[in-house]
């Protein structure tokens, strides 16, 4: 994989970190929705009442879908108690919203770091450029929101009596205080960065912790001494000891009487290149946000943080960083390019659930402010503007201030693009299948902001479906970057040659009478008790090609007997895939790759795994002379070792197949790959062999031996969602006919078949967008508050499920059955209309079964 290169901070940046903390202080300083029409089965209606981190090549690429889960084994359906015997229970109300008073939205501000890496210079950071950079922000920005000035890795030089840090007299030979004092005169707050861990020397010096008696910083390190930080330049902690708190509360407390309102905390991990615990800084994290809360500090988490401990960052900081850095280390040419801004759309498709409510996505500076140094297009500039507000992250520019052009600044002000990025509802992808992508988010005032990037290399039309939105009705359009009402809509609109890397930003708001179905996962559903998404409560929506071989010999085709199964590919970028070591991503790499892009590493021992539900699974890789060998185990056995490497100067070949097995127990799978040697290990793919949908899997029909073909659904035949052949939906009983489990496909449709091989389409419906949220506990609770006249509720029903109260304002109104004979997806089982204008908030609460499951709220607009 000799196309890679990595790219990586500059030697005197590395330095002005390690500085920072002290590490190079010889002494210490001495100091003081797609929503299909749901099936009706059993409604009910209401009465009405730093940072040297190495950059390398992106990553992002369309997430494939992920296998669909086998349901959960449900017990046999028993009958329903009635609902009079089971008594009410308490709601069990949502909890109260945990977040910082002073997060509550993203924050919107300047940070010196891509200035210090175009510049070449770590020292760029001087109290006089500082305060320029402050009276800039003023002077540009302050109407528009901006009003935070971070200063990056350098800003300090050693440490005091007591292992704190110390700001550099060089820099700032005014006095750090004064710039500090300078900034808040402005009106804005001031930010400084740190990373985890301890000094060598400060550790080795032993000085007593302020504030502390009895603790020294030589009894605060874990034994035997390990690395904290990503670089191996500190000394991780151990926080078991009391006074290693106590040495990270004097820190803050020195920070907090300076006047720091933020602190941006680097190289934390799991994340930061380091993803196997090797170097855990979940500790630090958890300490540092005990301190600066007690100062009422704004804490944010950086670089490229693992996703799989999203719970985790969000309970302890106010931000955290989801890539590696933006810029593109093109020392006075540029401060990004193209890829670092494309290679983000995959990371928010996996973190969009993980934000809002005082817990925000970074995606690091946003360097649009003017078109001679950012390294982007025009287009491609508006774009990351875009970008940045749909996934409410934190705009935080990167430009020198004081060097703004009139274009950047129009960018970086729109009050109606701020605006949706202030309202913090991160958006979601349709579909991140196609470089046309459509990107939505429900606001709190009822609208949709839904954008539409054009991620390819040629002109395009983009066309956003309000069915995908989970819209029903008609709705108007409004252009957010030209200002310009674009009038009604009964079902889509389409935007015109949106040019190459370029976007639309539009609002769009539901007018009377339309519906608005509302996913389990979005941002303001709320859930009171015990809840989990998914974990195997959901069913996928599925489907799978029929086979149909047409002859005209007089004598039909014999039947299939390649068995009922199916193949679901899996993208390397799937959230489902753990990577356990240092991997990286690349994407738009055209060389052939799945969705063009893949994951990959340069370490001995680093692995992926991914537990699926099926018969059998292939790893597919590329086929070239940096490849070498891979260990690969099955449910924890070892099963063989794969190779690919081809000999030096032969060609890359890509998505090879160099592992695949089947013939396992048809149920849940752990397929993991361990790298043993080579320069680097890929992944690209993985293909998941599933039981299928129906027997046989192919049919056959001959011209001159007309015949009906019949095969059988091996899934529930009430989940049927259609048959189809090129896109055209077949008629029911005139194309096929259905009975019990068997489909017969009329002698009258398949004769217009063409000789040859062909496929039809048999689809089969799964929960909206796939997932569920469920819960065991009675007494536990889904509620959404809606501006409205009626709303409905669209969820699962299955053998397992029993009563459910439903209260409309806090009234019960009704007692709901959602039990049934077998797992079924997207069943009406409450409606109401009529209610008075006004806002309103439907709960539903469960009352008996083992399991209650919630997908869609549906509300129609007032």
């Amino acid at each position: 994989m000799t196309r890679h290169i990595r790219a990586g901070r500059s030697v005197g940046i590395v330095s002005a970190v390690a500085v920072a903390i002290g590490l190079l202080a010889a002494a210490p300083v001495t100091a003081s929705a797609n929503t299909p029409t749901p099936t009706p089965t059993a409604s009910a209606t209401a009465s009405a009442p730093p940072t040297a981190t190495p950059t390398p090549t992106p990553t992002p690429t369309a997430t494939a879908g992920t296998p669909t889960p086998t349901p959960a084994a449900t017990p046999a359906a028993t009958p329903a108690p009635k609902a009079t015997s089971v008594p009410v229970p308490d709601p069990i109300q949502p909890a109260a919203s945990t977040a910082d008073p002073w997060a509550v939205r993203p924050y919107m501000g300047w940070s010196s770091y891509s200035m210090q890496v175009y510049s070449g210079d770590s020292k760029w950071i001087t109290g006089a450029q500082i305060m320029a950079q402050s009276d800039a922000m003023r002077a540009k920005l302050k109407k528009a929101g901006y009003d935070h000035i971070n200063v990056d890795a350098g800003w300090n030089d050693g440490v005091d009596a007591n292992g704190r840090p110390v700001p550099s007299a060089t820099l700032y030979p005014q006095g750090f205080q004064t710039v500090i004092d300078h900034v808040h005169a402005n009106g804005q707050k001031f930010g400084v960065y740190m990373i985890p861990g301890i000094s060598p020397a400060v550790y080795n010096a032993g000085l007593p912790i302020a504030g502390a008696p009895g603790c020294s910083t030589h009894d605060i390190v874990k034994q035997p001494v390990q690395a904290s930080d990503y670089w191996k330049i500190g000394y991780a902690i151990d926080f078991s000891n009391p006074c290693s708190q106590k040495y990270i509360d004097s820190i803050a407390d020195l920070l907090a009487k300076w006047g720091v309102d933020f602190v941006k905390f680097d190289s934390v991990t799991p994340g930061s290149g380091i993803t196997d615990l090797s170097v855990d800084a979940r500790g630090d994290v958890a300490a540092w946000s005990t301190a600066l809360k007690a100062h009422k500090i704004w804490f944010e988490l950086s670089w490229a943080l693992d996703p799989k401990y999203a719970d985790y960052w969000r309970s302890k900081a106010d931000g955290w960083r989801v890539d590696w850095d933006v810029e593109c280390y093109c020392q006075g040419v540029a401060l990004t390019k193209w890829d670092n801004i494309a290679r983000l759309f995959p990371d928010v498709a996996t973190w969009w659930r993980n934000g809002g409510d005082g817990g925000w996505n970074d995606l690091d500076s946003l360097d649009i402010g003017n078109g001679k140094m950012d390294g982007l297009t025009r287009d491609e500039r508006q774009t990351a503007m875009t970008l940045w507000a749909m996934s409410a992250a934190p705009l935080s520019t990167g430009n020198d201030l004081t060097n703004l052009d009139s274009y950047g600044l129009s960018l970086l002000t729109n009050p109606e693009v701020i605006a949706v990025d202030q309202a913090g509802t991160p958006a979601r992808p349709v579909s991140t299948s196609t470089p046309r992508q459509v990107w939505y988010t429900l606001e709190p005032d009822g609208s949709y902001a839904v954008a539409l990037f054009n991620l390819g290399q040629t002109e395009s039309d983009i066309t956003a479906n309000w069915s995908d939105l989970g819209l029903t009705g008609r709705a108007t359009v409004r252009d957010l970057w030209s200002h310009k009402d674009l009038g009604p809509s009964a079902k889509s609109f389409t935007a015109s040659d949106i040019p190459v890397h370029g976007v639309r930003l539009l609002r769009v708001t539901p007018e009377r009478g339309t519906t608005v179905a509302v996913n389990d996962d979005a941002l303001r559903v709320r859930y009171g008790g015990d809840w989990a998404r998914n974990g195997g409560n959901e069913v996928a929506a599925a489907s799978q090609g029929l086979g149909v071989t047409v002859t005209d010999t007089g004598t039909p085709a014999p039947p299939s007997t390649s068995g009922p199964d199916r193949t679901i590919t899996v993208d390397d970028t799937d959230q489902a895939i753990a990577y356990t070591g240092t991997w990286n991503n690349s994407a738009g790499r055209g060389l052939g790759d799945y969705q063009d892009g893949v994951h990959w590493t340069e370490h001995a021992g680093d692995s992926f795994s991914y537990s699926f539900t099926g018969t059998g699974i292939s790893y597919l890789t590329e086929i070239d002379s940096s490849e070498g060998d891979a260990d690969v185990y099955i449910d924890g056995s070892f099963v063989k070792t794969v190779n690919a490497s081809s000999d030096a100067g032969h060609p890359h070949v890509p998505q090879q197949a160099v592992f695949s097995t089947t013939g396992l127990t048809d149920g849940q799978h752990t397929l993991k790959v361990v790298m043993k040697s080579g320069q680097f290990m890929l992944l690209d793919r993985l293909d998941v062999v599933q039981a299928g949908l129906f027997d046989p899997a192919t049919v056959s029909f001959d011209d001159k031996a007309p015949a009906a073909a019949t095969f059988t659904l091996l899934r529930d035949p009430g989940e049927l969602a259609g048959i189809s052949y090129q896109g055209a939906a077949l008629k029911k009983g005139t194309d096929f006919t259905l009975k019990g489990a068997v489909v017969t496909l009329n002698a009258s449709f398949l004769a217009t078949l063409p000789v040859g091989s062909d496929t039809i389409d048999v689809a089969f419906r799964g929960d909206a967008l796939d997932d569920v949220h469920a819960t065991t506990a009675n007494g536990a609770s889904v509620s959404y508050t809606f501006d409205g006249t009626g709303v409905d509720w669209i969820t699962a029903t299955g053998p397992d499920q029993g009563l459910v109260d439903i209260y409309i304002d806090g009234k019960r109104v009704k007692r709901v059955d959602t039990s049934s004979d077998s797992r079924r997806t997207q069943q009406l089982v409450f409606s109401t209309s009529g209610l008075a204008g006004g806002r309103h908030t439907f709960m539903a609460v469960k009352a008996s079964g083992s399991v209650m499951r919630s997908d869609l709220i549906r509300y129609t607009v007032r």
